[in-house]
């Protein structure tokens, strides 16, 4: 249901940052059946929750919304309305009861910018929190500081490997920001996902763009698709592996069930041969006899078959027979230039041949004068 925004139209309105694209925009409703409930995103997507549109005010993606909380009010923008919140809401598991906030108004131009404000104030604090958690001697990073839209409470996200006691520090807090303090524990995931970032191939982090939800990552994870459990290459800016690893996950172990257990050796009378590669997309194992040094390529079903004489006791004279040869690839056709493209190369040997006669005709040149 989430997806990544590539230019999609803007009727529909732009996917933003960890927005949901609401297919459903364009499908009719009938006045009064609208849903009631609708997705509000705080901090541009960093928080998301459900809020019941009580008043039946004429909500829109992207129109600002002053919404209730247990203590005071906070101000968001609608991500998402009408039928798509309600498959929204199935997919988190969340169930439409009392527990449910309501929204209150439509945020006015005042409302809006005095929460610029308190943002603007954000970085500044954060800074200054980390030093009052240091010289406490806590061993806790303040990631992030997250403002209510009244201003009466800030939430201070921080990361701890074990549990914190940060009673104290929560009281120098609020003596020093003069605010009512909420302290929450997020992971290092948690933390690239409300930041965001550009990961080494290039793409936003996928946690900032379209994951909501993060399952665990395991070195197994990698092991099962082939790739060195030792490499840097699998962490990712937060650390730790790469949450992409999970997306094919599923593709590689139903190929790995068709792979046959225990082949690691085949018997043959030129010797044992060992398994050096399997690849589980074209369904082939490469098979090597140390004595000759030769290699043999075997789809999965003969190597079913070559086990299968093995326990019967029966031994093939060679894997020559179920060697699969790959047919020499067609050369590329040469095409004449009609465009009058020069490549470069071929500037550069023009060049080099024009220095060697301008050379030789010097060298004539200083000869004949120095016989006459």
């Amino acid at each position: 249901m989430d997806y990544s925004s590539n230019g999609l139209s803007k009727n529909r309105g732009t996917i933003n940052k960890r927005n949901t694209f609401d297919w459903m925009a364009d499908i009719p409703v009938a006045p009064g059946e609208k849903y009631k409930i609708v997705e509000v995103s705080f901090k541009k997507g960093a928080r998301k929750d459900f809020f019941h549109n009580d008043k039946a005010l004429d909500l829109r993606k992207g129109d600002k919304v002053v919404v209730e909380t247990k203590q005071g009010f906070d101000i968001g923008e609608v991500c998402l309305s009408g039928e798509i919140v309600r498959l929204q809401m199935k997919k988190k598991k969340k169930i439409n009861d009392d527990s449910i906030l309501k929204i209150q108004r439509k945020a006015s131009l005042e409302e809006v910018y005095y929460l610029k404000t308190l943002r603007s104030k954000e970085k500044a604090i954060m800074i200054q929190a980390r030093a009052i958690a240091k010289k406490s001697d806590l061993k806790m990073k303040i990631s992030e500081v997250e403002y209510q839209g009244d201003g009466r409470k800030a939430t201070f996200y921080f990361l701890s490997n074990g549990r914190i006691d940060f009673r104290e520090l929560v009281k120098e807090y609020s003596q020093e920001f003069k605010i009512k303090i909420e302290m929450r524990q997020i992971g290092a995931r948690q933390e690239a996902q409300r930041l965001g970032g550009v990961t080494s191939y290039g793409r936003e982090y996928c946690g900032s763009s379209f994951v909501n939800e993060f399952k665990t990552v395991s070195i197994k994870d990698a092991i099962i698709q082939q790739l060195s459990p030792n490499s840097d290459k699998l962490l990712d800016i937060c650390g730790k592996l790469k949450y992409c690893l999970t997306y094919e996950l599923d593709t590689y172990i139903e190929a790995n069930k068709k792979i046959p257990k225990r082949a690691d050796k085949l018997k043959t009378k030129e010797g044992v041969a060992y398994l050096r590669k399997t690849d589980i997309f074209k369904m082939e194992m490469t098979y090597n006899i140390n004595k000759n040094n030769k290699y043999y390529k075997l789809s999965v079903d003969d190597v079913k078959e070559v086990l299968q004489m093995n326990k019967k006791g029966e031994i093939p004279e060679s894997l020559a027979n179920f060697n699969i040869i790959e047919e020499p690839k067609e050369k590329e056709k040469l095409y004449d230039d009609l465009v009058g493209q020069v490549k470069l190369n071929s500037l550069n040997k023009k060049s080099k041949s024009s220095k060697k006669r301008n050379k030789n005709k010097q060298r004539r040149n200083q000869s004949n004068r120095d016989r006459n």
